[in-house]
């Protein structure tokens, strides 16, 4: 696998995971929703962040790690798409929770800085130890055995783009009354869809042979 196919499939994968609803997307969702656009987009720029910390970490220690232990790489392929596997099966269980019953179990505040809800959001997104292990899971599998130079300067910029800029998206649209009550509405399906989609993704890094 050359390593521009590995970008991509990287990013592809973290696109999907950015944009199944978890603890991410709740605290973004309802700082937007309870505060500003503007509060909501330090929030997504602090999950950009703590997805770049992720990454870094992933991508200096699976690299030593995984050239170094054949069958700690295959047994984190596994897990990793045993992980993916569950977290579909959990979205779809999910898929008629109340985004807003949900998001009031939250310790987000109305009146909050633009600074704590960037600190709130890092905050969530680095103790969430479901990102951890969906990073690790997708390294794992994609991350060539020998990379250059210019690949880890490429993908960690990316990584921030990519996830900040799923954020901003729904920041943007769940302060708009109009879009978060159409979301709100599709909610069953939209779940039922990325839940199925993450699922599928699991049983693919499970057999894939590289």
């Amino acid at each position: 696998m050359n390593e521009v196919i590995a970008i991509i499939s990287i990013l592809g994968v973290l696109l999907i995971g950015a944009m199944t609803p978890g603890p991410s997307f709740i605290v973004v969702a309802q700082t937007a929703l309870s505060n500003s656009r503007t509060h909501g987009i330090s929030s997504a720029f602090g999950m950009g962040i703590g997805a770049l910390i992720f990454a870094s970490l992933a991508l200096l220690g699976l690299h030593v790690v995984f050239t170094q232990v054949a069958w700690l790489y295959a047994g984190f392929k596994v897990l990793g798409g045993l992980y993916l596997l569950y977290l579909g099966i959990k979205i779809w269980c999910g898929a008629k929770n109340d985004l807003v019953a949900q998001s009031k179990n939250n310790n987000t505040h109305t009146g909050q800085t633009l600074f704590r809800a960037f600190y709130y959001a890092l905050i969530t997104q680095i103790s969430n130890p479901k990102a951890a292990i969906i990073y690790s899971g997708v390294f794992a599998v994609f991350l060539p055995s020998e990379t250059s130079v210019w690949f880890p300067i490429l993908l960690l910029p990316a990584i921030f783009a990519v996830e900040t800029g799923w954020y901003l998206i729904v920041a943007c649209a769940l302060s708009i009354p109009m879009t978060r009550d159409v979301y709100l509405r599709a909610k069953n399906w939209i779940d039922r869809v990325a839940g199925g989609l993450m699922g599928a993704l699991g049983v693919k890094l499970m057999m894939s042979d590289s």
